[in-house]
């Protein structure tokens, strides 16, 4: 049966294409600032490094908003809090635009962060949205991965836009175009997405906000004081070891709570802990793994004895294969759940992600080399980008959906933060990655790199073997 072959599915397909609008603006913001990293330093008057300061805020408040914006949308309406994200992300945009100094430019790039629950929210929207329809696992599937497929696009509409233009017009009106396509998005979802009450009871678990805040305030902030001052900072990991026992009494007073902020006991579910797993391992690949790639595939041979002295235009085309694939693999997961199940497409995912950062071990030197290991790691990580939401949402409760979805996000950028630690520990083991007048990383770090890479993927692709098949496939009656 077609998806337009009765009118609840022409809804369906409406309501897709307007979440499409707001995935564009996602990719948008996600591709539109890296090709101009070196000029938005110029036109602040600060460091190239200094530029490092805006991710670590923004990997902070993205893990920070995404479990209480994902609870705040099962209570209230997904819809509702899409319109907030989306309000407060424009309202982080525009400060970019006019932004006069280093700090201004810091807070608004922070604020910016809270798009991160944009694809939780819609993917939420879609599950419910399709509860009705006797294929609600099916059409979400299908729903997310014209997202993420439209999402992907989108980077590379940015990247090349912002690159295109960076010379040929002023700092504020460049970065005013973001600001205009969020604030455009809007006012699309305001009209074009129905607004459906929460069905979710209770309120907003503040205490167990507090406490989140608390444990991953303090992990992130130790290891950012890591990525400054390198492993051998003390005050570093007290930060760390500070923030890792502050879960304890975190999952206790969640535990205890009727309707927790953090649902435990739904993570702990084996429809739900395979999958959130996989996020967090994912993430270290996906976010943490991009700036490393970056810097080797610029460095010159003849001066570091490795590397693939690209200039930027190749590092362009890089990214752009790489997403690219990104986007066939998004398009291609129906294909695939068809011919090998769920569970089989995600698992094959994990591996493809696997196989593409291993390759990177013996065949780094060539740039048709990194361009074939970008492919294949970009299909598998497409395709878990748009899956992992959806299986979160088939495993979850009605009333817990944005919950389940968000917290693919926030796992998803947890281990991002971690893995982008780690590897700049690794990278800065000798020389200087910061200023490279100051010397090289050793090639061993990019080995790290890319075996850390390689085996989170082959971990996740494990977890994922564990994941019940019925969840996989098709909600048990009680989830529906």
């Amino acid at each position: 049966m077609s998806i337009t072959a009765d009118p609840r599915a022409r809804s369906l397909l409406a309501i897709v294409g307007f979440l499409v609008c707001v995935e564009l603006a996602s990719g948008v913001l996600q591709g539109f600032y890296t090709p101009i990293y070196s000029d938005i330093a110029d036109h602040l008057d600060i460091k190239d490094a200094d530029v490092n300061w805006f991710e670590a805020a923004q990997l902070i408040v993205s893990a920070l908003v995404v479990p209480p914006l994902a609870r705040l949308g099962d209570l209230v309406g997904h819809k509702k809090v899409l319109l907030l994200s989306t309000a407060v992300t424009a309202l982080g945009s525009w400060i970019l635009a006019f932004a006069p100094s280093f700090t201004t430019f810091l807070i608004g790039f922070a604020v910016q962060g809270a798009y991160v629950v944009w694809l939780p929210l819609e993917v939420a929207i879609i599950h419910r949205r399709t509860a009705d329809t006797g294929r609600q696992n099916l059409l979400t599937r299908r729903g997310a991965a014209v997202l993420v497929g439209a999402l992907e696009l989108a980077v590379i509409i940015g990247a090349v836009t912002s690159g295109a233009l960076v010379e040929a017009t002023s700092m504020t009106f460049l970065l005013a175009l973001p600001a205009i396509v969020v604030t455009v998005v809007l006012v699309v979802i305001w009209f074009g997405i129905e607004d459906a009450p929460g069905t979710s009871t209770g309120g907003l678990d503040l205490g167990g906000l507090a406490l989140l805040t608390t444990a991953l305030g303090l992990v992130m902030a130790g290891l950012i004081v890591i990525r400054l001052d390198g492993p051998g900072s003390v005050p570093a990991w007290g930060l760390v070891v500070l923030g890792l026992l502050a879960l304890v009494p975190f999952v206790r007073y969640e535990e205890a709570q009727e309707q927790p902020l953090v649902d435990i006991g739904l993570l702990r579910a084996p429809g739900q802990w395979p999958v959130q797993l996989t996020a967090f391992l994912f993430g270290m690949s996906v976010l943490g793994a991009q700036i490393p790639l970056s810097t080797f595939a610029r460095t010159d041979p003849d001066v570091a004895g490795y590397g693939l002295g690209a200039t930027a235009g190749f590092v362009s085309t890089l990214i752009g294969v790489y997403v690219i694939f990104l986007a066939v693999g998004a398009f291609t997961l129906p294909l695939t759940t068809r011919l090998l199940g769920a569970r089989g497409a995600l698992v094959t995912s994990a591996l493809l992600v696997a196989v593409g950062y291993a390759l990177w071990l013996p065949f780094h030197d060539h740039t048709w080399q990194a361009l074939i290991n970008m492919a294949v790691a970009g299909l598998g990580s497409g395709a878990l980008v748009a899956a992992l939401p959806a299986t979160a949402a088939a495993a979850a409760p009605p009333e817990r959906t944005g919950f389940a979805t968000g917290m693919t996000n926030a796992t998803k950028t947890v281990g991002g933060a971690m893995a982008s630690a780690i590897f700049a520990i690794a990278l800065s083991a000798t020389g200087s990655i910061a200023d490279p007048a100051k010397g090289h990383a050793p090639l061993s770090g990019y080995l790290t790199v890319w075996t850390v890479c390689a085996v989170a993927a082959l971990l996740a692709a494990f977890a994922l073997l564990m994941l019940p098949r019925h969840v996989a496939e098709e909600p048990t009656p009680a989830l529906r």
